[in-house]
């Protein structure tokens, strides 16, 4: 198991990623039906795919050039919240780290994208948003990274972290975004942000982990 995640593994998350939002599309597009407009899954598809369509075009040469990419990407091709937010996220995860991506890396990277999402969502944890899988995803990334595991193991940490996040949304009220205007009636749907944060940082760790 390796002590710095490269470029390698960059590309592969985001492969991965593409692939596990192409398979769960109809899952996110039923959560989003649910409590929102009901395009989240369509609009992660494609953005994930237009994203590996431009990595195939190669020309990047570290972590955070992925991530710009990611980033410059779903902003350009993704509607709804979840462009601008996903978008900002991996901009301000490609700003805070600097070359391969050791297990402080890892929390860097999470608590950039963490603090994109909330400056430009404003929400904070409890609201029903992807907030409530991102925030247990940072402080477990810590908590390991500071225990000295590897960069994998922090990732796994995040990623299960993020998976219960997502699930403890369900009895949550939403008050923050569409989801907000169901009032109680938002209780009982698990959020589609959370859900997908979660395949996404699961799509992390799996990469980390086969490198």
């Amino acid at each position: 198991m390796t002590d710095a995640l490269s470029l390698a593994w960059a590309d592969a998350w985001i492969r991965d990623a593409q692939a596990v939002l192409a398979e769960h599309r109809m899952e996110l597009i039923d959560l989003d039906r649910a409590i929102g407009d009901g395009d989240h899954g369509e609009n992660m598809d494609r953005g994930f795919k237009a994203v590996v369509a431009k990595l195939d075009e190669g020309g990047i040469d570290d972590v955070a050039g992925v991530l710009k990419l990611v980033a410059s990407t779903l902003m350009s091709k993704v509607g709804g919240a979840a462009g601008p937010l996903y978008g900002t996220a991996f901009l301000r995860a490609s700003k805070a780290i600097e070359g391969d991506v050791d297990a402080n890396g890892v929390v860097a990277l999470i608590e950039g994208a963490l603090d994109g999402i909330v400056a430009r969502g404003k929400a904070t944890t409890g609201e029903k948003t992807m907030v409530d899988a991102w925030t247990p995803a940072l402080e477990a990334a810590k908590a390991a990274a500071a225990a000295g595991e590897t960069p994998a193991a922090t990732l796994r940490a995040a990623a299960d972290a993020a998976a219960k996040g997502a699930e403890a949304t369900i009895p949550l009220q939403a008050t923050k975004g569409r989801a907000s205007y169901l009032g109680e009636r938002s209780i009982g749907h698990q959020d589609p942000g959370a859900t997908s944060t979660a395949y996404i940082l699961n799509a992390a760790a799996d990469a980390a982990e086969a490198v």
